[in-house]
């Protein structure tokens, strides 16, 4: 039988093309917060180029997914917590998973903050509880697991809110805590199959205090032949082998002058060969991935000291954008760290969503639901601010032409949706 070669650059395009219609989890098809889709939307309000919305019984900071025809969402109601999951072209929820009870609000968040993951067969959704669970796409439990009740009892003084991070046949989970255990941070692989631990690696830490705790969540990075799982916190970056979960490399420097509450929230980015971490603020660190040891000195791209809080930073491979929590934005060149323009201010409010890039275009909104769009490009030029008037939290989804945005009483689809 004769065999058909196809070029790789076109395999890889026509992924692409295919992921690119999805939003498969918290920061999109290219795990950057960026999409390779155009004419999205630029103006809006909360009846304004509007598809519909949902109504929903509380806020969140988990992000919406979306594969094909289907969103999902992780929603506290009361004491319970549950995945949904809705026809986006109703909208019409089509079913409801329970995930367990225990919600409760620790400040903004809740406990259904962690974002679902899909890879288009299977859903995974984590809770704050630490359940983590596998439906199939019509509802049906796979597998449940307890990662408290299996490793001990979550010790972040703001409650669990990292995402797992979907990649092949794993799922990785951190937990990076400290302020109120003195059990040792750790990493999991877990087999999407069967929910079994493949690995659980700790990773320690010098971090005192709050210091330890982290709310990001894993990033991975490609150097070469290598794929390579980045966790932030702690007071540092490292790089794990995510067959073994063998630390690779270690980053110092995210909290250089020791303070004993230096909590991470904002998580890694991969762009451009670069890995830019933020830390509470200061410093924002861009890495090179493919080092050993200690890469302090010797894999550090460039380091800014004006970086976010809580949104973590998006890039289109060029230029990398950050959005502060007071809605200030410093974009940086990517390669080198030079301020290319800012500090611009946008909408006036709290930022707590992190920005997306598509279209060209910047996305960032803030925790009183306007959006605020300005272009991808060296100079800053702000093209709408829309508002939906609804307390937000979580960041923007994109697929099919339209926005989905997570408000406080409803989830809204912004925009037409183009034909698939």
């Amino acid at each position: 039988m004769r065999r058909v070669l196809i070029p790789a650059a076109l395999v890889v395009a026509l992924v692409s093309a295919v992921s690119a219609e999805n939003w498969p989890q918290w920061r999109g098809p290219l795990q950057n917060g960026t999409s390779p889709e155009t004419g999205l939307p630029v103006s809006w309000t909360a009846t304004e180029n509007v598809a519909w919305k949902l109504s929903l019984p509380e806020w969140s900071g988990s992000t919406p997914i979306v594969w094909g025809n289907l969103i999902f969402l992780n929603v506290a109601e009361g004491d319970a917590l549950a995945l949904w999951c809705v026809d986006r072209n109703g909208p019409t929820v089509l079913w409801k998973a329970p995930l367990g009870g225990g919600n409760h609000r620790e400040r903004k968040q809740n406990m259904s903050s962690p974002s679902p993951v899909t890879d288009g067969s299977t859903v995974f959704a984590m809770t704050g509880t630490g359940v983590l669970k596998a439906f199939d796409l019509k509802g049906k439990q796979i597998w449940s697991r307890d990662i408290q009740a299996d490793y001990g009892r979550f010790g972040l003084n703001w409650g669990y809110a990292s995402s797992p991070l979907l990649h092949g046949d794993a799922l990785f989970v951190q937990v990076l805590h400290g302020m109120k255990t003195d059990a040792p941070s750790y990493v999991l692989r877990i087999d999407t199959k069967t929910g079994k631990t493949v690995w659980r690696v700790e990773r320690p830490t010098d971090a005192v205090q709050e210091s330890p705790d982290a709310y990001t969540t894993p990033a991975l990075v490609r150097h070469g032949t290598a794929t390579e799982v980045v966790i932030s916190g702690g007071d540092v970056v490292t790089g794990h082998d995510p067959a073994t979960g063998a630390e690779l490399w270690r980053m110092k420097g995210l909290n250089p002058g020791n303070d004993p509450y230096y909590r991470v929230v904002a998580s890694p980015v991969v762009s451009g060969g670069l890995i830019v971490a933020p830390s509470r603020q200061n410093p924002v660190m861009a890495i090179r991935p493919g080092g050993r040891g200690d890469v302090s000195t010797s894999h550090k791209a460039w380091e800014y000291s004006r970086g976010p809080d809580v949104p973590s930073p998006v890039s289109d491979g060029t230029l990398v954008f950050l959005v502060t929590d007071n809605g200030v934005v410093h974009t940086l060149d990517l390669k080198t760290g030079r301020v290319v323009w800012g500090p611009s201010r946008l909408k006036s409010g709290t930022y707590s969503a992190s920005p997306v890039v598509a279209d060209g275009r910047v996305y960032a909104t803030n925790e009183e639901g306007t959006t605020s769009v300005f272009k991808a490009g060296p100079t800053f030029e702000l093209l709408s601010e829309n508002p939906l008037g609804e307390y937000t939290l979580g960041s923007p989804a994109i697929s099919q032409g339209q926005i989905f945005i997570r408000a406080g009483a409803y989830l809204f689809a912004i925009g037409k949706r183009k034909a698939g």
